[in-house]
């Protein structure tokens, strides 16, 4: 059965209702608290962390289509408010019979990134947090298709938090931009494409250190990087939780699907030219 915005509402609400909020909960940090989004929060001065980050897309307009993309990151925070991670990929490809698509069935090293963040608002002394963060990527293998290519992209993130309830509801948006450029290394052919969208997630504090919540998602994608020419659009949401494992150590786990989509110029109730069906990603995190 499809899962759509009502559905999704209803579960969470029925979820926070069920469960016995711990009204007393610790402070919520934010940086890693949702999986496809981001929060305002960049860590501590002098922090330094570890992260695993494994993202599973599946599903596309017929055939199979499964992708697997293994990140393996070192975050650093340097000055106050400002964050630093880099990091390098790894992707996995089982696609057989998916129109437009080659069947593959790969293993690759995928590429390298660097994620740059600044925090202008701390929602302890503004009325909202807010973080501008910059991620630049170089790969060689198409997330997608799983191609070998030369590709160069960059992702604009404006990130807002604000607690609802003191150390217990959090409310978080993005605001996302992601232009990219490719080359596919068989043909020569050159691509630039672009993605533009906003995301909403709200998380409740059931016991201190364990949070769930749900993330949405509307992203829209374009041919050239500019916005010119829509390609498609779909709508993602699912539920998040985040589990502080000890105190150096926590697990993020987040599951989305596509509700509504729509490539351009069809009438299709879903996007599964440019988007996946479902999405999900684990994150686990440890300070050293």
């Amino acid at each position: 059965m499809p899962i759509n915005s009502r559905t999704f509402g209803a579960a969470i609400a029925c979820l926070f209702a069920l469960v016995p909020v711990d009204v007393r909960g610790e402070d919520i940090d934010t940086e890693h608290l949702f999986g496809f989004m981001i929060g305002a929060d960049v860590g501590n001065l002098g922090e330094r962390e570890f992260q695993s980050q494994t993202t599973g897309r599946l599903g596309k307009a017929g055939g199979t289509y499964r992708a697997l993309g293994q990140e393996f990151e070192l975050e650093f925070v340097p000055a106050r408010n400002f964050r630093i991670e880099v990091g390098a990929a790894l992707a996995a490809h089982d696609i057989g019979g998916v129109p437009g698509l080659e069947d593959r069935r790969q293993l690759s090293l995928q590429g390298a990134s660097i994620d740059l963040r600044y925090r202008f608002l701390d929602r302890e002394a503004a009325p909202f947090g807010l973080t501008f963060a910059l991620q630049n990527h170089a790969d060689r293998v198409d997330e997608t298709t799983a191609d070998l290519v030369r590709s160069y992209g960059t992702e604009f993130t404006l990130a807002f938090d604000r607690e609802l309830v003191p150390n217990v509801v959090i409310a978080a948006l993005n605001l996302i931009y992601q232009p990219e450029w490719t080359r596919f290394v068989g043909t020569g052919l050159t691509e630039r494409d672009s993605t533009a969208g906003a995301a909403f997630g709200v998380m409740a504090q059931i016991y201190p250190g364990v949070l769930l919540g749900g993330e949405a998602r509307y992203l829209r994608r374009y041919d050239g990087i500019g916005l010119d020419d829509l390609a498609g659009q779909a709508l993602f949401i699912g539920p998040t939780a985040y589990f502080q494992l000890s105190k150096l150590s926590r697990l993020t786990a987040s599951w989305s699907s596509q509700a509504w989509g729509r490539p351009a110029g069809s009438s299709a109730g879903l996007d599964l030219v440019n988007f996946e069906r479902h999405q999900a990603r684990l994150v686990f995190g440890v300070n050293f």
